[in-house]
């Protein structure tokens, strides 16, 4: 039996730009609520030390009290379900109550229905969670993982980790990455199949910007909803790569304007700047303008 294609869960319409941000680092944590990123990840996992982890999660705990009104999505990576440190962080975020929670290193949808547990006992059971995709596993359970994120509501989005596949690969560095747009086309499928968001993974060398921008161009070409980022110099690049462009809402603001026309009326194919579209594309393009709206919304409150 075929699934349907929907929403499992209200998600935020803007991921172009998601930060992920040192949870031992409080001055990055100090700084991140007035960035211009659309998302930011408090990270509890690799970029803590073991021995740091309980300072870390303090420091959340702190953040997430004083945290006032604001657009941007706040997520918390907790440490993987079968780690020692999974049971604080979980309590962490039910203390904090973030946007949506991340697990890493996901295989199986048992990863996830454990993170649910824990909410769900904590009367969070609405909670959304994200999936890193970074494993041989992860690829391959792709669909598995979705089809119980659209059974039970609660999966909000695919977040890419290329280097801990390519480690677990053999995959060399690429910048074309090459050798991965199998991997990664397959898990964007997956993501428009099961109707949740994909985020493409990070780049690592965040002083060259100019081929962190490339990267953000095929990104978006292959169909990713934003980019995962590790500095705050990254931000710009990744929000005007998945901005749609001048271009493309003229031609959704073309196409709305001519099936609203009353000569349309039942009909399911109209001429739009000399091309034939279909009543199909519509949904599409509204969509489209809803976004810039937000996108320019945005801007205006964070310039």
């Amino acid at each position: 039996m075929s699934m349907p294609f929907h929403d499992p869960v209200p998600r935020p319409l803007l991921r172009r730009s998601v930060l992920s941000v040192p949870a031992i680092n409080p001055r990055a944590l100090a700084k991140a609520p007035a960035l211009a990123c659309d998302a930011v990840i408090f990270d509890l996992e690799d970029s803590v030390a073991p021995q740091m982890k309980e300072e870390a999660r303090a420091n959340l705990r702190a953040l997430f009290k004083d945290r006032g009104p604001g657009d941007q999505e706040w997520i918390i990576r907790v440490n993987a379900a079968d780690s020692a440190f999974f049971a604080d962080d979980m309590q962490a975020v039910i203390d904090c109550g973030p946007d949506a929670v991340l697990l890493p290193k996901v295989g199986a949808s048992e990863e996830l229905q454990a993170a649910a547990d824990a909410l769900s006992g904590a009367g969070l059971s609405d909670l959304p969670l994200m999936a890193m995709m970074e494993t041989t596993h992860g690829v391959l359970n792709a669909p598995a993982i979705a089809r119980w994120g659209v059974a039970g509501k609660r999966l909000s989005a695919f977040v890419i980790g290329l280097n801990d596949l390519r480690r677990e690969t053999g995959v060399l560095p690429d910048p074309q990455r090459t050798y991965l747009i199998p991997w990664l086309m397959q898990i964007v499928l997956v993501a428009r199949a099961y109707g949740i968001d994909v985020i493409d993974s990070v780049s690592n060398d965040f002083r060259d910007l100019d081929a962190f921008g490339k990267e953000c161009g095929q990104g978006r070409a292959m169909g990713f909803d934003g980019k995962m980022l590790i500095h705050p110099a990254q931000i710009a690049a990744a929000n005007a790569h998945f901005s749609p462009s001048a271009a493309e809402i003229a031609d959704a603001e073309a196409t709305v304007a001519a099936f609203a026309d009353p000569s349309a009326a039942g009909l399911n194919v109209v001429t739009v700047n000399g091309r034939m579209v279909e009543r199909l594309h519509l949904e599409q393009a509204e969509r489209l303008i809803a976004r810039a709206d937000l996108i320019q919304a945005r801007k205006s409150k964070t310039e």
